[in-house]
Parts: C-alpha cells; structure tokens; sequence
C-alpha cells in the first residue's frame, strides 16, 4: 500500500483537465497516476512515538492560542472598567488586584466586573491545563530517548514539534531536502540571468516555527554559538533578518542531523522506503511528475563565506549548550 500525497494528486487533477475539481472517480484516477509515476513512493508505515508528540504538540498549541485570545479579552473589559486603561502583559493576579481596586458604579459597570471575574477563571483554568500539557510532553520527549534537547534553544515543546511533524528523518535524502521540508531554504525566482532567491513560504509551517523559536533564543542570550554565527553574518554585510534566514537554516541542519543520530541508535528501524526491492509499482513509461515541494538548494553563498575570515565553531556542536566556563 503506497502513501500518496493529497497536493500531489490535485495536481494531477489540475494538469488533466484544468480543474481540481474532487469527486471518487477523479480523485480515484488522480491518486493511481500519482503512485504510478512518482518516483520515489513511500509505503504506509504504522504511527510510532513521534506521532504521539505531534499530537500533544498540537494540543499545547491550540491551548497556548485558547489562552492569548481569553486574555486579550479581558485586558480589553479591564481597559473598560480601570481609568486610563491597562499597560502591559495580564495575568490572573494582576487582573484580581486591579478588580479589587476598581470600584464599579452602575448596571454596566457591574456587568462587566462579573465579565472580568468569569474571564480570569477562563485563563487559570487554560494555565493549569498548559501547565499539565507541558508535563506531559516532557514525560513523552523523556521517553523517546532523543538528543534533540541538547541544542540551545530546544525544549520539551520545541523538541515534540520538530520530532512529531518531522516524522521518519530517514525519508529525506539530504539536509537540504529536509531545510525544504522545513520552510528554511530559499526559492530560487531568477529572470534571465540574474539569479535572484527568496523566502520559502512553503512547506511546514510548525516546523518553520519551531526553529525560529531555537533562532532566536540563541540569539537572545549572549556567549552562544548561534549569537556569534548572527553576528558574523551581520558583520559580513547581511541585514539582521538576512543573518536570523541564515542562522535559522544553520539550526535546521543541526536538528536533522541530531534526528539522523537518533535514528541510526533506534535498533531494527528499517529507511523510509520499506519492503523488498521490486514491490513498488514501476511506470509504464519514464516518470515526468512535477516537484511539489520547495526548492531543495541550500541558502546561496555559504561555501564563500565560511571559506575566509575567522574559522567558524564545527557544525556537529552548533547550538549546545555553553559550559559555565566559556574555552579561551
């Protein structure tokens, strides 16, 4: 049983007849002349640990998203009942202290009071629950026996989402196909013969998300390998978002190299494209099917850098964690 890919085979509904029209027979016809001439298949696999974590990653999202929106609004009936408004970040003890001091007049008044008291509970119900949702991942991401923490930055949460959405890491051939995978390799728009590169705003959003997070805070704190690799592209000539692409791309091999090591101390793990060979179907004729995902070139201009100016840190150590003693 092959795996087939829902964008792959809307586009060949789409160069069939124009349409991507979906209904059971097109969708039937499209998805067998997807797995016919695709050249690398993917058989159905059964969900392992990972999707555990992509599935409690998820939930602490949509809990940390739940509990933005429940405090957007009561900072918005706070604003209403405290003159002058509310400066900065709510929380549950802030928001009670600011009800004990406000002294409602009116039916109105007193009706948004009682709004503000049911809102707060909405938020310390939500925070107990992410509370309880981060527990658990750390007790799934402790199970799973990955390295992945080991990287500045990464955290249980950060640690589920790229292992969960990742999936199996051995389906991609290269670190750059996975930097496609992830949204971090640029996507070549050349005219003529200017080659010109832009941001990918394809492929996992989650994953793009997670890395920006690990970018980030190594960039946040000072004496990490991430901070001076920002720097130094900075210093180079690049703009602090061009050096924050670069750095997001250089966190994104060091987490597919630390899921490949993952992988290879899992025994008995068989690579992506499982079974014997020859039980893949074969094209009746050479395949010529479309690529769906972003480009898989690495960020332009890598190699020249790093081939002048100062020796940059060993890719194998980028994003540990600093020692207490920095190395002279």
């Amino acid at each position: 049983m092959l795996d087939v890919s829902p964008k792959l085979a809307a586009r060949v509904r789409l160069l069939a007849s124009g349409k991507s029209n979906k209904n059971d027979p097109n969708d039937a016809r499209a998805v067998a002349v997807a797995a016919l001439r695709s050249r690398a298949p993917k058989q159905v696999q059964v969900e392992d640990h990972a999707a555990v974590m992509r599935v409690w990653a998820k939930r602490n999202n949509d809990l940390g998203r739940t509990r933005n929106k429940a405090a957007c609004r009561l900072h918005s009936v706070l604003c209403d009942l405290v003159p002058g408004g509310v400066a900065g970040e709510i929380s549950v003890a802030r928001a009670e202290s600011l009800l004990q001091r406000a002294k409602p007049t009116g039916a109105v008044q007193l009706a948004r009071q009682a709004l503000a008291l049911e809102l707060i509970d909405d938020v310390r119900r939500l925070d107990a629950q992410m509370a309880e949702s981060k527990t658990r991942i750390a007790g799934a991401v402790a199970a799973s026996g990955t390295t992945l923490t080991e990287l500045y930055g990464v955290g249980p949460v950060v640690a589920a989402m790229a292992i969960g959405y990742s999936g199996n890491v051995r389906r991609f051939a290269s670190k750059d196909h996975y930097a496609s995978y992830t949204g971090t390799a640029p996507i070549e728009v050349s005219s003529g013969p200017r080659k010109i590169f832009r941001v990918s705003k394809r492929g996992n959003r989650q994953l793009n998300h997670a890395i920006h997070i690990v970018a980030v805070t190594q960039i946040r704190f000072p004496r990490t390998e991430g901070r001076a690799y920002f720097e130094r592209k900075v210093a180079e000539g690049k703009t602090p978002k061009e050096a924050l692409r670069a750095l997001k791309r250089r966190v994104s091999d060091a987490i597919f190299r630390q899921l490949q090591l993952d992988a290879s101390r899992r025994p008995g793990e068989q690579r992506a494209r499982e079974g014997k060979q020859g039980t893949a179907p074969k094209p009746a004729r050479p395949a010529h099917t479309l690529k769906t995902g972003s480009s898989v070139k690495p960020l332009p201009g890598p190699v020249s850098a790093f081939g002048t100016g100062p020796k940059p840190c060993p890719e194998v150590t980028l994003g540990r964690k600093p020692r207490s003693q920095l190395p002279s």
